[in-house]
């Protein structure tokens, strides 16, 4: 028996040629994928020649003509000039004089190309210096700052958008303001120009005077009555305000310590008054200090009285007696 082939079935099985573009696509792809920048960089370094070195002594070309075949910028070029250098100083990669055009070398891992690329030629300023800086203390890598720095307009976009990196900022802000007097009398002026802010730092203060009313009578044990007394606290009622001012101190810090700053003020004063009503001393010597208080009040609201008179009649005789000045 004679089994019979189809030839157009043979073919559908066999898998395409496989392109020599597509390979060399694909190998070049994970050389990038392997090492990053590296790649890059080695072309950089292998082609163009270090400064100093003259023309006729190497097939290697300037960064300029370098940059002019790859239609790119000499600044861009040098970029990546300056980052194999710095890997060549830590002995990372080979020496510029020790390569040629084409060469071949092991490279790096890409996970160590951006301790030595600065993308933002502002890497190099004094500014980008500071911001790298401050990158690295912060534990992130400089060149995320300096994108950061070099595109505010990003920057806004993230934190109107985004109620975590609005925080952020505030955070950084409240740190940097710290260390910048100017900035500081830059947003007070904000503030007080900004109806809704003037509002908002107006309830936070009350509610931070409130706060301070409790922590003092937590902290030093004494008492302010109404007429303006100061007297040792009752234990229980310091009790009530140590226990107040430690559930405001475990609030988070995105949580609003208003109510419960109300609270705990409204609830202090009246254990304050209930406090001056227990006590038949106290009370006596409360209505003596508020006695006083209202004569001193009074005496002060005459005197001022006393002096608007005088000074009405001491422009009435001014009028009278030169009527050509009035």
């Amino acid at each position: 028996m004679t089994l019979a082939i189809d030839p157009s079935e043979s073919t559908a099985d066999a898998p395409a040629p496989l392109s020599d573009l597509v390979a060399r696509d694909a190998r070049e792809f994970g050389v990038y994928a392997r090492t990053g920048g590296w790649a890059f960089a080695l072309m950089v370094a292998r082609s163009v020649r270090p400064g100093g070195q003259a023309a006729g002594e190497t097939p290697k070309v300037s960064a300029k003509e370098f940059a002019e075949l790859a239609g790119c910028s000499p600044e861009r070029v040098m970029r990546y000039y300056r980052a194999w250098d710095r890997a060549a100083d830590d002995g990372l990669v080979p020496q510029f004089e020790t390569l040629q055009p084409g060469q071949e070398v092991q490279l790096p891992d890409s996970d160590v190309w951006l301790s030595y690329y600065s993308a933002r030629s502002s890497a190099t300023s004094e500014r980008g210096t500071a911001i790298a800086e401050a990158a690295e203390a912060e534990g992130i890598r400089p060149t995320k700052a300096l994108e950061v720095a070099e595109n505010p307009t990003a920057l806004r976009a993230a934190i109107l958008a985004d109620p975590s990196t609005a925080r952020a900022a505030r955070s950084a802000l409240l740190d940097r303001i710290k260390e910048d007097p100017e900035l500081q009398a830059e947003l007070a002026r904000d503030v007080v120009r900004t109806d809704d802010l003037k509002k908002a730092v107006a309830t936070e203060s009350r509610a931070a005077d409130k706060i301070g009313y409790v922590r003092q009578i937590a902290e030093s044990g004494q008492i302010r009555t109404p007429a303006g007394q100061t007297v040792d606290a009752p234990a229980e009622l310091r009790e009530e305000a140590e226990r107040h001012l430690s559930l405001i101190e475990e609030l988070d810090d995105d949580e609003d310590t208003g109510e419960w700053a109300v609270e705990a003020y409204d609830t202090l004063k009246t254990l304050v008054a209930d406090t001056v009503e227990a006590d038949p001393e106290l009370r006596v010597q409360e209505r003596r200090a508020l006695a006083r208080r209202r004569v001193v009040l009074v005496l002060g609201v005459r005197g001022r009285s006393r002096q608007r008179r005088e000074g009405a009649c001491q422009a009435s005789r001014a009028r009278r007696d030169f009527p050509d000045t009035a």
